[in-house]
């Protein structure tokens, strides 16, 4: 058994408005199921919330008492701000991102920990798999590349972890100037920053949580505005010299082209290229 008056990790998660109550208490009971527990939870309010989900967060408070920090932040300015407030606030040299309707495997965060205390990575996440209503529903997983080599070369071409279920080292996070505001890229754009500095990171090849797939995500990631974006993450790519102006050509036209299809397209796309099945 663990030693609870021994620090462990800090727990960072955003909730805004349009969440669903039920997945939100679903996804903070995730994490107070974990094998090792968090030594405090920092939940950031991106924006006024409904009644439903402040009595979740009453639910929570009653709960976790003093470990619990509730940052309320005035108007929803996107998850990059949100986070941006939370990671100071965190007060674990070691923080779990969990996101406000995903469920982590109870394990989660102790195979994670465990490995950034033995090896002394600044990044650890793992393979998820996504569900729409029960998890294990779809059979399908989001498997990234293991090792620190592996990891920085699939950087240049995709999203080297997975954001719902990273561990990270707060120092290196906060040394890497911190989450900023790039909608659609803001842990993409911080993982390139902290590889930059030197970070090494790695992936746990077994499942660490179930992400929900549902509302919207394939349509969120398609359209002029988030095309805006996407090319002006490739030049910041350029620009740091993490890519070749070669590798820079191609993302731009294959990210393109991924953009402008209808999002049932995108979907399968997704499944076929970005996504395993274990």
């Amino acid at each position: 058994m663990h030693d609870n008056t021994q620090e462990t990790y800090s727990v960072l998660m955003a909730v805004y408005k349009k969440e669903d109550p039920v997945f939100f208490r679903q996804s903070i009971e995730s994490m107070l199921d974990q094998t090792l527990p968090f030594s405090d939870f920092v939940l950031v309010c991106d924006g006024p919330l409904t009644r439903e989900l402040n009595s979740v967060i009453q639910w929570a408070q009653e709960k976790l008492g003093e470990r619990l920090q509730c940052i309320r932040l005035k108007e929803n300015r996107g998850l990059g701000n949100a986070l941006r407030a939370g990671v100071p606030r965190c007060r674990c040299s070691v923080i779990a991102r969990m996101d406000s309707d995903d469920i982590s495997r109870p394990d989660r965060c102790e195979k994670q920990f465990r490995i950034l205390e033995k090896d002394g990575y600044s990044i650890v996440s793992g393979t998820l798999q996504e569900f729409t209503e029960i998890p294990g529903d779809l059979q399908r997983f989001r498997v990234l590349p293991r090792t620190p080599a592996e990891i920085r070369d699939y950087a240049k071409k995709r999203n080297p972890f997975n954001h719902p279920c990273v561990m990270y080292r707060k120092e290196e996070v906060l040394k890497a100037g911190n989450y900023q505001d790039f909608p659609g890229f803001e842990d993409y754009c911080l993982w390139v920053r902290m590889l930059i500095n030197g970070a090494e990171g790695y992936n746990i090849q077994e499942p660490v949580l179930d992400m929900r797939t549902g509302n919207g995500m394939y349509s969120r990631r398609g359209g002029f505005s988030y095309l805006r974006w996407l090319l002006r993450f490739q030049r910041f790519l350029l620009d740091k010299k993490f890519i070749t102006k070669g590798r820079y050509i191609k993302n731009c036209v294959v990210r393109t082209m991924v953009s402008i299809v209808p999002g049932g397209l995108r979907e399968t796309f997704y499944k076929l290229f970005l996504r395993g099945n274990k």
